[in-house]
């Protein structure tokens, strides 16, 4: 079990990075929610399976979309 437990942190640590070093904020707004997702896995190897909905719920789902709409109604400007 511990195993899984440092598999996940892993793939956390390895999409944050992802997320941090991305320049577009397009590709930011995607590599989070794939971020979200990692974190939602961690969740369910530390048994935590309510922590886990929520966070694909919202960090999968949500504040991806919110940032996609941010960056189409400003018109792709940075």
């Amino acid at each position: 079990m511990m195993l899984l437990i440092y598999l996940a942190m892993g793939l956390v640590t390895l999409a944050g990075t992802v997320v941090v070093l991305s320049r577009e904020p397009a590709r930011q707004a995607v590599s989070l929610s794939v971020f979200g997702l990692m974190l939602a896995i961690l969740f369910v190897t530390v048994q935590a399976p309510d922590v886990a909905l929520s966070q694909l719920a919202i960090g999968t789902a949500v504040v991806p979309l919110m940032i996609m709409l941010t960056i189409q109604k400003l018109g792709g400007r940075q």
